[in-house]
């Protein structure tokens, strides 16, 4: 299984973002235009791309759908999607838009019999993202922190169906510290499904630690590449 490097756009309003530690007051722009962002990393061999709507993530609606169908029907290379998927028909209008995968966070913590049955339906077209603080499970874009341990609800969710899992750490998020490796470990050891590491990447240097951890498949990075701490094409490198 070759380990992924998976690039992320955030998109606020309709641009390219990023928050530190989800903070919503907290913001830099990157661009004005997300379909561009898209195609420069897809130009420089990103094959997959992880796209967070943040006005869905907070509010829980969809915000940036049309956003997100233009850069699925404009590129070659499948996208993720998380961010405001509460509903299924919130999931299904993402895939008709061409994403290949819904990200379910907020949702399947709150109501996780819905999750579920997301799972059955869907199968590996839904991934489950665990955003954690204090391992413990986060919601409502990162507003809330809830008392379910982070590891837990993943045991409880692959046994449940789960077919991948995205684990970030909130507190690492933005903050180009390097991931947390020991959380990281834990929760691949936790589960038989492959986990994606998001949160804290820094450089290129984070890929090896991370290609070494059993059943963590990849990693998300955003500000890294953002704030040219790395190329893109050195993350790759590093990933072969």
């Amino acid at each position: 299984m070759k380990f992924e490097i998976i690039p992320a756009i955030d998109i606020r309003g309709g641009k390219c973002v990023r928050l530190l530690q989800g903070d919503y007051n907290r913001e830099t722009v990157y661009g004005d235009d997300p379909l561009e962002m898209a195609k420069r990393w897809a130009g420089e061999g990103a094959t997959r791309l992880h796209i967070v709507d943040l006005d869905g993530a907070r509010d829980g609606v969809s915000a940036n759908l049309k956003v997100i169908q233009n850069i699925a029907q404009n590129l070659e290379i499948p996208i993720q999607v998380g961010g405001g998927i509460r509903t299924f028909d919130a999931l299904d209008a993402l895939l008709d838009a061409g994403v290949q995968r819904g990200i379910l966070g907020t949702q399947a913590a709150k109501n996780p019999q819905w999750a579920e049955e997301a799972f059955a339906i869907y199968a590996d077209a839904v991934i489950l993202g665990i955003d954690a603080r204090e391992g413990k499970v986060a919601v409502e874009g990162w507003q809330e922190t809830s008392s379910v341990s982070a590891v837990q609800f993943a045991k409880y969710m692959a046994e449940a169906g789960c077919m991948r899992i995205i684990f970030t750490d909130i507190a690492r998020d933005g903050m180009l510290s390097g991931p947390n490796l020991e959380a990281l470990k834990e929760m691949a050891g936790a589960v038989e499904i492959p986990v994606i590491a998001s949160g804290g990447v820094q450089s290129a240097a984070d890929v090896a630690p991370l290609k070494n951890i059993a059943g963590i498949e990849g990693l998300i990075t955003g500000k890294a590449i953002y704030e040219n701490r790395a190329t893109l094409k050195e993350f790759l490198d590093a990933a072969q």
